[in-house]
C-alpha cells in the first residue's frame, strides 16, 4: 500500500502535457517556435489558478490560461495606444 499522492500534481500534470508537444516544437520554425514556448509560460504563469480550476479536462485550463494573457496583452496595447492617439490629438 502506498500513502500519499495518488494523483499528480497540476503542476507536474502540465509539465507532463507540454513535454508531449516536443514534436510539434519541433517541426515548427524558429519563430513560431518562440511563439509556442511563449505560450506554453503562460499555462505556466497561470497554474496555481488553473489548478484551483478544477477542470478534468488539463487542456482546457491550459487553454484559459493562453487566452487571459492573450487578454491581458491585448489590454495593455490597446491603452498604449489611446495614449498615443491622445498625445497625437494634443493641441
Amino acid at each position: 500500500m502506498t500513502l500519499g499522492r495518488t494523483v499528480a500534481s497540476y503542476r507536474q500534470a502540465l509539465e507532463n502535457e507540454i513535454s508531449k508537444w516536443d514534436g510539434f516544437k519541433r517541426a515548427l520554425r524558429s519563430k513560431d517556435a518562440k511563439a509556442f514556448d511563449r505560450m506554453l509560460n503562460a499555462c505556466r504563469t497561470y497554474a496555481s489558478a488553473a489548478s484551483m480550476s478544477t477542470r478534468p479536462v488539463l487542456f482546457e485550463a491550459m487553454v484559459m490560461s493562453v487566452l487571459l494573457s492573450h487578454e491581458e496583452a491585448l489590454t495593455e496595447i490597446r491603452e498604449k495606444l489611446d495614449r498615443i492617439e491622445q498625445h497625437l490629438l494634443q493641441p
